[in-house]
């Protein structure tokens, strides 16, 4: 089954893993990422993260609640601290984190430049670009507020990275894998997962959104005077009832300073533009509404997101469990662990806990 065309829904969960779990589940995946780059290479390591299923199977493994969207924090971190130290053994390392930490990002991948093949700051860049794309190219509402980047020696590279909407109180995570992105800015997501499907979303990396891209680049090359002079026209006018931005939210004499700096720059393309310091999602939200309403180029308004974090909940919140989807989380879990060299004992333990804890949620729909 494809995950891309999955679509499963699971609650948004308050709280942290206690401190006798999260140190579990540090040593757990610590072992089993020793044995898939003993087994596959680190490059599959990348690969695994990349794919929602398994990076929620790997949560179930670890012990955290499997509906929680919490698994993403908890599962990012487990690796991280796991491979601490280990790094240039096992050629995997982990940089970012959880609010704050995620700032650290860069500070972490300079930190082991001397162990890597490519200049640390093209690693940097593409760190940086993929939580500008989620955050600002992708106008869904939910801002980030973590972001791992974990990478390779030879430098190839996987994001995790989630965001919250306030107003719904849902999470949205954003899974990358450098070795697929063909363009930093057009549809380079592994895949996108979320509680709730937005009706509208401003999607400027959907390919359908390139004339939009085009005129968005276009205009933040213009003088500040003209464009704060439309976005004030703008605020005057009656928007379409499903339009997608709030033009009470934009204040123009803000974006002055910031639509200079652009001016001055001249940015040679979108991804040049939105890589800029200081362009923010109102920046591109004022360009996008300039572009859609002046001149008449509209963006995509699909929301992009895919599927979400599991297969639904035993008591039926939001809905109940799709056993076909999670029957294929379960024989992803099992097909990796029965091709790892775990232990006897402990490969059996882990199978017996998997068989205990699908029977329980299955039992209730007997």
């Amino acid at each position: 089954m494809s995950p891309r065309r999955s679509t499963a829904t699971l609650p948004l969960h308050g709280g942290k893993a206690p401190a006798w779990l999260m140190q579990r589940m540090i040593k757990l995946a610590r072992e089993i990422v020793v044995i898939m780059v003993a087994e596959y290479g680190s490059e599959e390591v990348l690969k695994k993260l990349s794919n929602p299923f398994w990076f929620q199977s790997l949560g179930c493994v670890l012990g955290f609640d499997w509906h929680s969207s919490g698994v993403t924090t908890t599962v990012s971190a487990a690796i991280k601290q796991g491979i601490a130290g280990m790094e240039s053994d096992l050629n995997l390392f982990a940089a970012g984190g959880k609010g704050g930490k995620s700032r650290n990002t860069p500070k972490e991948i300079m930190c082991v430049g001397d162990r890597i093949e490519p200049d640390p700051e093209s690693l940097v860049y593409l760190s940086r670009l993929s939580a500008k794309v989620d955050n600002n190219a992708v106008m869904d509402g939910y801002q980030i507020y973590l972001h791992h980047f974990f990478f390779t020696k030879e430098g190839s590279w996987a994001v995790v990275q989630q965001g919250m909407n306030d107003a719904n109180g849902t999470a949205r995570r954003y899974h990358w894998l450098g070795d697929d992105v063909d363009d930093m800015i057009v549809e380079p997501h592994a895949a996108i997962c979320c509680d709730f499907r937005e009706e509208t979303v401003t999607n400027l990396t959907d390919a359908r959104s390139d004339a939009a891209r085009s005129v968005v680049t276009d205009l933040s090359r213009e003088l500040p005077e003209s464009l704060v002079k439309d976005l004030t026209s703008i605020k005057t006018m009656t928007l379409p009832r499903r339009h997608h931005i709030v033009a009470e939210d934009m204040n123009p004499d803000r974006l002055y300073k910031i639509m200079l700096k652009t001016y001055e720059r001249q940015p040679e393309d979108f991804e040049t533009l939105l890589a800029s310091e200081g362009v923010g999602p109102k920046t591109i939200r004022a360009l996008s509404l300039i572009a859609e309403v002046i001149h008449g180029q509209n963006a995509s308004f699909s929301d992009p997101a895919r599927f979400s974090y599991a297969h639904g909940g035993k008591d039926g919140h939001p809905y109940p469990v799709d056993r076909e989807n999670y029957d294929t989380s379960i024989d992803i879990l099992r097909r990796t662990t029965q091709s790892s060299r775990i232990e006897r004992t402990e490969k059996i333990k882990a199978l017996k806990r998997l068989d205990r804890f699908y029977d329980r949620f299955t039992s209730t729909d007997r």
